[in-house]
């Protein structure tokens, strides 16, 4: 029996990594690259058009929307195509957006090419498949609730990586400064540390933030 064709849209801001995904998944007769997308923008737009179901989204496009902007934008429309992250980032500060986003799988492009094929044909079902660095970090998340960092929390603290003060961080976190001092209190608390610098570090060899 032959199967429907699952028509995918190739989101990359890089030419040669949307050449290569679209030269492993065109070997396969039930996958059909049928656009690509330079821009999370342009993927957004791309994938209103009504006739794509698995986009393969990377995450960081440079200047403008992000891959998890691009797909809570997607995922936000009626009968909206599936959302596949395929990205190089595995921080929780890049994980837990794209999967609160709607992300309904989410890989690492180092994945050998028969696990991109199943997790597209999977992503296509509903089906969620995780690498398992991102797996292996959510059930971490779920055992240690008490200490896994917030998603503002690890907005915060990336923000103090970048060298921000807590007046420049309540501003772009639309916080007050006092918010952000509790944060960070919250912060110290979780990964046993008492300075910025010392948090900072914990969170980057815990895999939390991206340096």
């Amino acid at each position: 029996m032959t199967r429907t064709p699952i028509r995918l849209l190739l989101a990359d801001d890089h030419p040669v990594v949307r050449a290569g995904l679209r030269a492993v998944l065109e070997t396969e007769t039930d996958l059909v690259v049928v656009a690509e997308a330079a821009t999370a923008e342009a993927a957004v737009t791309r994938a209103a058009e009504g006739d794509i179901d698995v986009v393969l989204m990377d995450l960081q496009f440079g200047a403008g929307m992000t891959g998890a902007q691009a797909t809570a934008a997607i995922t936000a429309r009626q009968g909206a195509p599936r959302i596949l992250v395929v990205t190089t980032y595995d921080t929780d500060a890049d994980t837990l957006p794209a999967i609160e986003a709607g992300a309904t799988g989410y890989l690492l492009k180092d994945a050998p090419p028969e696990t991109l094929v199943a997790a597209v044909r999977s992503a296509a079902a509903g089906r969620t498949t995780l690498s398992r660095t991102v797996a292996d970090r959510i059930m971490n998340r779920l055992r240690t609730p008490d200490t896994a960092l917030t998603r503002r929390e690890i907005e915060v603290l990336t923000l103090v990586a970048d060298g921000l003060p807590n007046r420049a961080i309540a501003g772009r976190l639309h916080l007050t400064e006092g918010t952000v001092k509790s944060h960070l209190a919250r912060i110290y608390t979780k990964l046993g540390v008492d300075s910025r610098t010392a948090a900072v570090a914990a969170a980057t060899n815990l895999g939390v933030i991206r340096r």
